[in-house]
């Protein structure tokens, strides 16, 4: 008998913690945080403080009373004692977004994380290019000590190197990555703090109380991995993930090995939606070539926007790009990310990329020790970009909608080309972007804003612009017949009652109860 206990990420989307134990010892699934959950308190100006450590988020049920947080965030008014102390030999690592690995820095440093090479590249390069946050401690950390007598104020402390965590890595990780985990960016300065880098290896299944063998699957960002986890009783962990995009196949390959699984734990991100365009399902390819006749046709600047992270998104406009005779210009940020991915095995192609180069200084650490040695030459400012419009695509979003003030473009296209406006703040995000287009004269595809009778706006969408990052029901409901499992549990998803009415021994968990199988 094996015990599951979802302590988030059971009736919504995203926040995944789930708690896998077998004769006392157990593993994580994912360990995310849930924006649904955040956004009932917080929002862009208003945060829990990172100075009281775990305290705010405690109180507020925003992460599991579990004593199994790091012990220098954990202020002198929280007991954590009288929480359960699960006895956690891993976190399994399903994918490098946040609401499946955002509070993976305020676990205990002696706990590792399974991950792929991808995943962990990924949360490091996030963290190296990000302000500091606690929420963002997901590869390394700096240690807090209390700062007043009452030992309510946890600062850094300034005097005590960063200390990185352990990594169980699905493939044998090359040197290459070893060496990105052992450094931070700007720690070579005379009084910088220096990275003591934790332990990066393959990972062992003698270390674990299951049997674990990790499966790449598809999704809307690299190193996307399933688990297969068997003891007692087998159980399968999905994760998130897709058919419809390149390594589609990939998936196909785990639900193969998936059969003899008892327990399927399954996302369902998108099982109550109809999206379907003439009865097809919007692939990556699909979107590319719509993409593409959108450039085709243009004049003047294009700018794309699509998720950061996603990267074969970025291929598609790469290419598209070569192929239509324009550069594909992208934020130095991401250009860190994609250096720091060729140390596994989906290093994406770098060959044809231009940096836009930003009114600043460029003091960031790790532009100046790793962007502009490289792709020093690759600079593109907003002057050339002005003055020679119809030669780039422009990689912004609505929070770099400020450099247009520089470049000034009269005219041109806005391609969007990702997910749909699903809250309040959202649908106020696409109105700001529907302002600055109209400033510049920027035709928009993808989306549009209407102005509706009572005077508010609304964001409408064009689906052939955007491949979700997650199956469809009906590609759900093959995974679910092929495994065929003797109990399916939906998480990641705000439609249980769907797997209830289409499938038999549906177990709709409650969060925070045990249950056995």
């Amino acid at each position: 008998m094996v015990s599951l206990t979802v302590y988030d990420g059971a009736t919504g989307i995203g926040g995944n913690k789930l708690y896998l134990e077998d004769k006392g010892k157990g593993v994580l699934l994912d360990f995310g945080k849930n924006f649904g959950k955040y956004g009932a308190f917080y929002e862009e100006f208003l945060k829990n403080r990172d100075t009281r450590g775990i305290h705010d988020l405690i109180y507020l049920d925003l992460v599991p009373k579990l004593n199994i947080y790091r012990p220098d965030i954990i202020p002198s008014d929280l007991s954590m004692k009288r929480y359960p102390a699960l006895n956690v030999a891993a976190v399994l690592l399903s994918h490098a977004h946040i609401d499946h690995c955002g509070n993976i820095g305020m676990l205990r440093k002696d706990i590792p994380i399974v991950a792929s090479p991808e995943s962990i590249v990924i949360m490091k390069g996030m963290q190296d290019t990000a302000a500091t946050s606690l929420e963002g401690d997901t590869t390394y950390f700096s240690p807090r000590q209390p700062s007043d007598e009452l030992g309510l104020y946890l600062s850094s402390v300034a005097a005590i190197n960063y200390q990185g965590r352990d990594f169980c890595c699905t493939k044998k990780p090359s040197e290459a990555l070893t060496s990105f985990l052992s450094r931070k960016p700007g720690q070579d300065a005379k009084r910088a703090k220096k990275l003591e880098p934790g332990t990066c290896s393959f990972y062992d299944n003698a270390a674990f109380p299951f049997e674990i063998s990790a499966h790449p699957v598809d999704h809307s960002i690299f190193g996307a991995t399933a688990y297969i986890i068997r003891g007692d009783t087998t159980v399968a962990y999905t994760g998130d993930f897709r058919l419809h995009g390149k390594n589609g196949e990939s998936t196909r390959e785990f639900v193969k090995k998936a059969k003899d699984a008892s327990v399927l734990i399954t996302e369902g991100t998108r099982v109550s939606r109809d999206e379907l365009i003439h009865g097809e399902t919007v692939t990556e390819q699909s979107v590319c070539e719509v993409c593409r006749d959108i450039v085709e046709s243009a004049s003047g600047l294009i700018i794309a926007d699509f998720s950061a992270r996603n990267f074969e998104r970025l291929e598609s406009f790469q290419d598209t790009a070569e192929k239509t005779g324009r550069e594909l210009v992208v934020p130095a940020k991401d250009i860190y990310m994609l250096q720091a991915l060729a140390s596994t095995d989906n290093a994406c192609k770098m060959d044809s990329l231009k940096v836009y180069s930003e009114i600043g200084n460029k003091s960031r650490k790790w532009e100046q020790e790793v962007v502009q040695p490289l792709f020093a030459d690759r600079y593109i400012n907003h002057t050339s970009i002005r003055e020679n419009p119809d030669n780039y695509i422009l990689c912004f979003s609505l929070f770099d909608m400020k450099h247009l003030l520089d470049i000034r473009p009269n005219g041109g296209t806005y391609i969007y080309s990702a997910c749909e406006a699903f809250s309040e703040e959202m649908e106020i995000d696409f109105v700001r972007l529907w302002h600055w287009l109209e400033r510049f004269n920027i035709r928009p595809a993808g989306f549009s804003v209407e102005n509706m009778d009572d005077g508010e706006h609304k964001s409408c969408f064009d689906k052939r612009f955007h491949a979700s990052g997650h199956a469809s029901r009906e590609d759900i409901a093959w995974v679910i017949e092929q495994i065929d499992p003797d109990y399916i549990v939906p998480i990641h998803t705000e439609a249980r009652e769907w797997f209830d009415e289409n499938f038999e021994n549906v177990v709709m968990v409650n969060e925070g109860l045990a249950y056995e199988f």
